[in-house]
């Protein structure tokens, strides 16, 4: 009692304030390093490189939509396997048979099962990517990479082995 009526406490109540802030933040340091974070892949590059090249992308994608038309047309997706189809046709409807594709499939949360597949094959003007494997039931990442001589575009879809024909993926043009 004889400490609290001199007046002397308030040195330790500072003191034992300023030890809680660090100790806090230590403990926060911690925390976060130890979690699982696991960095963005936009546009297959990290995102340094995706948001110093962000104005150079954007163009790149209208300059393709000027001249094509994209479309997700797969139905289901399935864990055992399935066949993902992108239609790429010219303005006129004339299908596109020369561009190079590279689709990445992921999920959302995790990269261990990232994977990614080239060379389509170009069946009754679509580009059909044979047997892919969702080994998960849930939500996947779709990014295609389309290059048609000098043009190119990253065309995104979110989708889910759950649904059927998921009515809100549009065409890439319409983004």
């Amino acid at each position: 009692m004889k400490i609290i009526k001199s007046g002397k406490l308030w040195p330790y109540g500072i003191a034992l304030a300023i030890m809680g802030v660090f100790l806090l933040g230590v403990w926060t340091i911690m925390v976060t390093s130890s979690a699982n974070i696991q960095e963005s892949d936009a546009y297959m590059t990290n995102y340094q490189d995706a948001d110093a090249k962000a104005n150079d992308l954007i163009e790149a994608r209208i300059a393709f939509d000027k001249k094509y038309k994209l479309k997700y047309v797969t139905q289901k997706i399935d864990e055992n396997g399935c066949d993902v189809k992108y239609s790429l046709t010219t303005l006129d409807g004339k299908p596109v048979e020369e561009a190079t594709m590279l689709l990445a499939v992921s999920r959302p949360d995790t990269h261990s099962y990232d994977e990614s597949i080239k060379n389509p094959a170009f069946e009754n003007g679509l580009y059909v990517f044979k047997d892919v494997k969702f080994p998960k039931t849930g939500a996947w990442n779709l990014l295609l990479k389309v290059d048609v001589g000098d043009n190119h575009r990253f065309y995104e879809i979110k989708t889910d082995t759950r649904i059927t024909h998921d009515r809100s993926i549009k065409e890439a043009s319409t983004y």
